[in-house]
């Protein structure tokens, strides 16, 4: 799809500098730019590429001064970075504008739907369902019995939902993703083997959650494992049953979240970070990657370690971990020194 110049800069409040009617049909970055592509100049250290670029129309900050002539057709805003984001908004969701009932899917018939949907082939609407409006559904996708999907949501290919769950609204869940699979509960029994714990709750996820792809979500024992509104969680993530994760907080990639710890609101978790089951971790905290978590922790805390303490007092300890090499020498010379000492009286 193209655009020209003249329809960009109408989107993004902007003025022109050039021909209003050039035309382009992608996006790319300012380095590698050809003709018919957009690209941006935001950051002063790619301000060279500005007079070598190929694009054919660059988005540059009002406060821009070429120092020789500009090939593209330059359009200046008040925010680069922000305009060009508003862009790409704009051609993700051009690419993804999909609709309509493609062939091979099958959809149970006391399923409901909502309008101008899309269900791609091969996925599977089981019985008593109900999606909202504007709901992508893509190819190879399963949602079980009476489950729930909000408006504007998107199920990318191979997102598996089980039965009885909740999506909210502008959810969107990547490649993979396992939505109420059961919960890790085994309990051992006389024969020295482990008898299953029947898992019967579900899954709540609410609005403007976003999940990467291959994170895994299981549903409850009893009750709801809930993710609160506005949570984004990277790429393989595990968030074991009854856990609940607090609105806006954001989690990044490798993390393991043990059964029914509940994560406060406004968190922010590196990757890799493990979490022991049934703690209380409090509104703000953040906690750098690779930490190991077996405590509860208090509002706003910043954390680090395995076991994980207070950053400032990490950032203490390691210092005298990186210099225990020279204290061990110090030490073996102070006690040579003692025992010469010693031998000598």
């Amino acid at each position: 799809m193209e655009f020209t110049a003249k329809q960009i800069a109408e989107l993004l409040n902007g003025t022109i500098e050039g021909d209003p009617e050039v035309k382009v049909s992608r996006l790319s970055k300012i380095e590698e730019g050809t003709t018919g592509s957009l690209t941006f100049l935001a950051n002063p250290a790619y301000t060279s590429f500005a007079y070598t670029t190929k694009s054919s129309i660059l988005i540059a900050g009002s406060d821009f001064q070429p120092e020789s002539a500009i090939i593209p057709t330059l359009i200046r805003v008040e925010n680069a970075y922000a305009g060009f984001a508003k862009l790409l908004e704009v051609y993700n969701t051009i690419q993804r504008n999909k609709s309509g009932i493609e062939p091979n899917s099958h959809i149970e018939d006391s399923a409901t739907l909502g309008n101008n949907i899309y269900v791609g082939s091969f996925a599977y609407i089981g019985k008593n369902v109900r999606i909202g409006e504007n709901t992508k559904i893509y190819p190879n996708c399963y949602v079980g019995d009476n489950s729930t999907i909000g408006d504007n949501t998107t199920l990318f290919p191979g997102v598996k939902i089980y039965s009885d769950c909740i999506i909210g609204n502008d959810v969107t869940l990547h490649s993979g993703v396992v939505i109420g699979a059961d919960g890790f509960g085994f309990a051992p029994n006389s024969e020295n083997n482990y008898q299953k714990v029947a898992q019967i709750g579900n899954v709540i996820l609410e609005d403007y959650v976003e999940v990467g792809a291959n994170t895994t979500i299981d549903r409850a024992t009893l009750g709801s494992t809930i993710i609160r509104k506005g949570v984004k969680l990277d790429n393989l993530i595990q968030v074991a049953h009854n856990v609940e994760i607090g609105e806006n907080t954001v989690i990044a990639a490798q993390t393991g979240i043990a059964g029914s710890t509940k994560i406060g609101k406004n968190c922010m978790i590196g990757g890799q970070v493990g979490f022991a089951g049934h703690l209380i971790i409090a509104d703000g905290t953040k906690i750098a990657a690779q930490s190991g978590i077996g405590a509860s922790t208090k509002e706003n805390e910043i954390i680090q370690g395995s076991p994980a303490f207070g950053i400032g007092e990490y950032k203490r300890s390691y210092i005298v971990f990186k210099r225990l090499p020279d204290l061990e020498k110090k030490i073996n010379t102070i006690e040579k020194s003692i025992t010469s000492q010693g031998n000598n009286s």
